[in-house]
């Protein structure tokens, strides 16, 4: 059972289950650990998993493998035998009391937020599963908030325009922020440095923002923007300045994973923003992209609404727990064989996601960054 507040999600579903059971394994489950996301312990007992009472210390201590949504607490983690193997969103990043409780109990623990972003590596891909979500209802919050309607409507009283939605990044979420806001009728708008994402924003119907017409207009590497000029960065802030003065909606997306998110929307900025304007800010936890937002409250600012949106998939925690748990089956599908776990380092996904075996860290540059 989760024990994060405001977890609702959990790590196996049913029907994953029975997959696991199919390969060969033995599921126990602590009873009421899908009850928030809809899933009942009737539904798991069906599926052939055994049901054990939370903190049962001796499945914790017979476990191979621990599957979770967020890293269990140290004195958790400190249940399991040595060398279990611990897999989930491990909030890898400069956590030395992780670093620290894998060494000292012995544990191998895969991280998701690291697997490798390669095309075979998609049906594992819980950042982008639960980003989806975010990104879905990041829109429908800014609806339910916002003082207009979304789409465009013929009354007899007069004609209703279409609200009009600015979109900052075009990753997994801010393209689901995209679909979502088309399909509830707003003109969207979408903004980001990457010329190469202009094909997709428009394929789903809205409207790139071309960067600023600069000499020095930043390169591309990797599907990641280089770093920029003081002058076109500059640049691009006024013109999404007068973007959002024109704007009833902001979705902020854009987070850089380990670090700080990137600030796009200055007090200036919002300065010029309408009041009943709404800006949803889904990086709000690394700091926000959006000037004066706090994680899980709605701030009135001059009248502009600022929703710092933390952990929306926990919002949507069935369909949420439905695709976490497939992501965890499709990554250790392939290491099962009659029910016995076997990890190939030499797998790019299992030895990208791997942080410590056995209690040795792999990652130190990344539990640690700067230790060695």
């Amino acid at each position: 059972m989760e024990t994060a507040v405001g977890e609702t999600r959990v790590a196996a579903s049913p029907e994953t289950v029975k997959k696991f059971i199919a390969l060969g394994c033995r599921v126990v489950l602590e009873r009421g650990a899908g009850q928030t996301s809809g899933f009942l312990d009737e539904a798991y007992a069906e599926a052939g998993a055994q049901l054990v009472t939370p903190g049962d210390s001796q499945a914790w201590g017979e476990a191979d493998v621990l599957l979770c949504v967020q890293s269990p607490s140290p004195v958790d983690l400190g249940r399991l035998r040595r060398g279990a193997l611990v897999v989930g969103l491990l909030a890898p990043y400069a956590n030395i009391e992780l670093d620290a409780a894998l060494k000292r109990c012995g544990l191998s623990a895969m991280a998701l937020e690291l697997l490798p972003r390669i095309s075979r590596a998609q049906s594992a891909d819980a950042l982008s599963s639960q980003a989806n979500i975010a990104g879905y209802k990041s829109v429908l919050l800014a609806s339910a908030a916002l003082d207009r309607y979304f789409p465009m409507l013929m009354t007899a009283a007069g004609t209703v325009q279409p609200a009009r939605v600015v979109v900052l990044g075009a990753g997994v979420a801010g393209l689901q922020a995209v679909a979502t806001a088309r399909r509830l009728g707003a003109v969207v708008y979408v903004s980001d440095i990457r010329p190469a994402v202009k094909e997709q924003v428009e394929s789903l119907g809205a409207r790139f923002i071309d960067p600023p017409e600069m000499e020095d207009k930043p390169a591309e590497s990797g599907g990641y923007a280089k770093q920029a000029s003081d002058a076109f960065l500059a640049a691009q802030r006024q013109q999404l300045s007068d973007q959002l003065s024109e704007a009833d909606v902001a979705i902020c997306t854009a987070q850089v994973p380990g670090r700080r998110a990137p600030r796009l929307i200055s007090e200036d900025m919002l300065d010029r923003m309408r009041p009943g304007a709404v800006v949803v800010d889904l990086a709000v936890a690394q700091g926000g992209n959006c000037a004066d937002t706090l994680p899980s409250q709605t701030v009135d600012r001059k009248g502009v609404k600022l929703i710092g949106a933390n952990d929306l998939p926990c919002s949507v925690p069935n369909h949420a727990s439905f695709l976490y748990s497939k992501n965890l089956l499709a990554l250790l599908q392939p290491t099962l064989k009659d029910g016995q776990l076997n990890l190939d380092l030499e797998d790019e996904l299992i030895a990208g996601c791997l942080i410590s075996q056995d209690g040795t860290i792999r990652r130190s540059d990344v539990l640690t960054p700067g230790a060695n």
